[in-house]
């Protein structure tokens, strides 16, 4: 059969091809595969993959030898940039490294049509796929390609991690920012404090819909990965050329952590044994104590965390963090004078400069939501080498750069796709403003603000997919497709300024890209609108109206 997809997504920079011309054959038995040095993991990869799906032997062949799919490193290629060409009977996938090497595999799936993305062979075992000659140079905009789940709200299960890194890859994100702690649960074992998960992982009942709505689902709700879990996500998760960055909640969002160890908490102001894990959504006004058991206690934890996740990267929270308990506390007040701080801004501050030094004397970089730039004193800024996750809008981002910080964009009133897709009834739990699929396409990560080296700060971008009113693996994937799409040619692709963007062309794409969500068992948003499973009467939601503000 023939398949010459011309949906590339994301877009690449250069595709050239000629419809008449037959490039090449790929035959279950006869196609070689050719790894070249450096290459070999993808080409592991790459047989598990087209193994599954088309029935591919893929033995063994000869670079540029006949009937051969080539890999190789071609050093003066960008470092995630990759040159396919389909000529002479051969596939030749040429990267500045191994992911871009990688990052061409994924074109080559796409081009060999939706079948490429099962599990098991359907057809083709005896005629094979036949390419039209082609050439594909491409590489990427930004170097951070991301996604944030929250799992901490809804946990999902492992498998279903797996299956987003393989959703990751084939978009070409390269970025799992993994949520795993909050009020509502703790998802990962921490063997030196096991009341984390067996008390913090579990809650009695969840708040369904809004935390305005009336009404619960009765039943207990949690879950964690165990270190093994965490090491085997991480593991697929490399072999895909995608960094996982975890995030460990400091010092809001740690009522999970507070109900296993209470003493976590200002227990001069309320009684943090009664706390359990949080079953509502919102602000939480109970915070971690600013005690050096506190701070001994979470460096004991991220000491293993470490060991589990080998990035740059590790995210501590610092956002949505209400300063009542300190002001009411005689420990914390205690403190803001012990350490010369003029407030309790100042010591959020102090909490997130302590684990930014702690961080980087261990050769890693500290990233936050854009809140950690508040309350530091002139004399008492970011560690060097912090980053900022901008999540409020741009302006965090915009400060950020200025300050000489490397910043990830976020924008809630962009990129949030717990935010509803479509104004109506039929929208199943509304959250904030309307964020059509033309609406991410429309995205633009470096706001007019930042040029030259502001600019340049920008490392990129991420969706944020935060999962209150998401509680299955269902709900993740009508929320996040088919706008991840968009979001990863935003990411990936030099497009035009937003404006003039050709949104009908990139829906024209996408009409071969449902087929490739529906081989990979997406439950994606159609077109048209939820189906009828899909929709949720009678949870409230919380709907913004008009258009998004540019903060």
């Amino acid at each position: 059969m023939t398949h010459d997809a011309a949906g590339l997504i994301p877009a690449p920079r250069h595709d050239q091809s000629r419809p008449g011309r037959a490039g090449a054959r790929i035959h279950p038995r006869r196609t070689a595969l050719a790894a070249g040095p450096g290459t070999e993991g993808v080409a592991r990869l790459l047989r598990t993959t087209l193994g599954q799906a088309l029935g591919l032997a893929l033995p063994d062949g000869e670079p540029g030898g006949d009937d051969t799919i080539s890999l190789r490193i071609d050093a003066a290629l960008e470092p995630e940039g990759y040159r396919l060409t389909v000529a002479d009977g051969r596939v030749e996938i040429a990267g500045g490294t191994a992911a871009g090497v990688h990052w061409g595999t994924q074109t080559l799936r796409q081009l060999l049509g939706p079948d490429a993305y099962r599990r098991a062979p359907l057809r083709g075992a005896e005629t094979g796929w036949e390419l039209a000659e082609r050439t594909v140079e491409d590489a990427p905009r930004f170097a951070w390609r991301g996604l944030m789940l929250d799992v901490a709200r809804h946990f999902m299960p492992k498998d279903g991690v797996l299956a987003y890194l393989d959703l990751l890859a084939a978009h070409k994100l390269n970025v799992f920012h993994f949520h795993l702690t909050d009020d509502q649960g703790w998802r990962v074992e921490i063997r030196r404090y096991p009341r984390l998960t067996e008390v913090g992982a579990w809650r009695e009942r969840t708040k369904l819909g809004h935390r305005a709505s009336p009404l619960w689902d009765e039943r207990p709700h949690g879950g964690h990965y165990t270190q093994d879990d965490i090491r085997e996500i991480v593991a697929y998760a490399a072999e895909r050329h995608i960094t996982v960055v975890p995030e460990i909640d400091i010092p809001g969002h740690s009522q999970a952590a507070i109900a296993a160890y209470p003493e976590l908490g200002n227990t001069d102001v309320i009684d943090t044994a009664s706390l359990g894990v949080w079953t509502t959504w919102g602000i939480n006004p109970n915070v971690l104590a600013p005690t050096d058991n506190t701070l001994r206690f979470y460096e004991n934890v991220l000491e293993e965390v470490l060991e589990l996740f080998p990035g740059s990267f590790v995210h501590i929270g610092g956002d949505e963090c209400p300063k009542d308990q300190w002001k009411a506390s005689p420990a914390a007040q205690e403190r803001i004078r012990a350490l010369g701080l003029a407030d309790e801004d100042e010591l959020q501050s102090w909490f997130i400069r302590h684990f930014g030094h702690w961080l980087a004397a261990r050769g890693r970089r500290l990233i936050g939501w854009d809140e950690i730039l508040e309350g530091g004193a002139p004399d008492a800024p970011l560690p060097e080498g912090a980053a900022v996750s901008s999540w409020r809008g741009y302006a965090g981002g915009i400060a950020a750069a200025r300050a000489g910080h490397d910043v990830v964009m976020c924008p809630e009133q962009q990129v949030y796709f717990d935010h509803r897709q479509a104004p109506g009834e039929d929208e199943p739990v509304p959250i904030g403003y309307v964020r059509t699929l033309e609406d991410v396409y429309r995205f633009e990560p470096v706001p007019p603000q930042l040029t030259g080296v502001g600019a340049d700060r920008v490392l990129g971008a991420q969706a944020n997919v935060w999962t209150e009113v998401m509680e299955d693996r269902r709900r993740v994937d009508y929320q996040t497709f088919p706008r991840l799409a968009a979001f990863a040619e935003v990411v990936w692709s030099a497009l035009p300024p937003s404006p003039e963007r050709d949104f009908e062309a990139f829906q024209g794409r996408m009409e071969a890209h449902y087929a490739r969500l529906d081989a990979l068992g997406v439950s994606y948003r159609p077109p048209a609108g939820p189906l009828p499973w899909q929709r949720r009467p009678g949870l409230l939601g919380r709907p913004r109206e008009g258009a998004p503000p540019i903060v």
